[in-house]
């Protein structure tokens, strides 16, 4: 019997510490501050800026903390990694362990901006367009006899692309992004709608590169994306 009672007693204050140590742990729990790593999930209008701007971070350090990612190319449901705004440290940088914890943060009201950053500077714009671009240069063969100037007599530039009016009227500025050539600024640049052509026809345009004809020509066919900016 007293065999019985010692390994009843053993028993209970096996489960009392058994308890205890489960109480002891949730508190801990309860007692340990939350903190989850965040996650901006991209809308039809994000920039790089205006989530900045959300979580007062560093452009530079959001930049940095999504290496992977295009700042001129965001597209509903991209996953932006957004860094402590104190440390200004990338949460990738914890690795896969941090990221799982991450939380998803709609940006408010984000489909009523209409913004794109480029070299540092925001651009408000009215809409954007995908169309197919070539290239040209200051030839005489290329330019109709004409010389090399624009359609308003003004000498041909960089910034100086032909376009077809009843699709992007003559004198509207774009930012122009997603193309690849070494004659022109790397990422993006602001040019006028200041030329026409005969072969320029729907969503099409002609930019104008300065150089020799061989030069130009690397550039070939490209799809970019413009940005018509106010």
């Amino acid at each position: 019997m007293k065999e019985i009672e010692e390994e009843v007693m053993k028993f209970g204050i096996s489960s009392i510490k058994s308890a205890a140590a489960i109480l002891g742990l949730g508190a801990l729990l309860i007692a340990s501050p939350a903190h989850a790593d965040r996650v901006h999930i991209a809308g039809k209008q994000t920039t790089f800026y205006a989530v900045s701007q959300k979580y007062g971070v560093d452009v530079g350090a959001l930049i940095k903390a999504n290496p992977n990612i295009n700042p001129l190319n965001l597209y509903p449901g991209l996953r932006l990694v957004i860094p402590d705004s104190d440390s200004g440290a990338s949460p990738a940088a914890a690795g896969p362990k941090a990221l799982s914890k991450a939380r998803a943060v709609p940006l408010a009201a984000e489909t009523d901006l209409k913004t794109v950053e480029a070299w540092g500077k925001t651009f408000n714009y009215d809409k954007t367009l995908q169309v197919k671009a070539s290239a040209y240069s200051s030839a005489a063969s290329e330019n109709g006899g004409w010389g090399a100037v624009d359609y308003f007599g003004d000498p041909l530039k960089l910034g100086t692309i032909a376009v077809d009016p009843d699709v992007i009227p003559l004198g509207t500025k774009v930012l122009v992004t997603g193309y690849s050539h070494p004659g022109l600024p790397k990422r993006a640049f602001v040019a006028t709608a200041s030329d026409k052509g005969s072969a320029i026809q729907g969503n099409r345009i002609d930019i104008f590169i300065p150089g020799s004809q061989s030069f130009v020509s690397e550039f070939g066919y490209q799809y970019v994306q413009l940005y018509l900016i106010k």
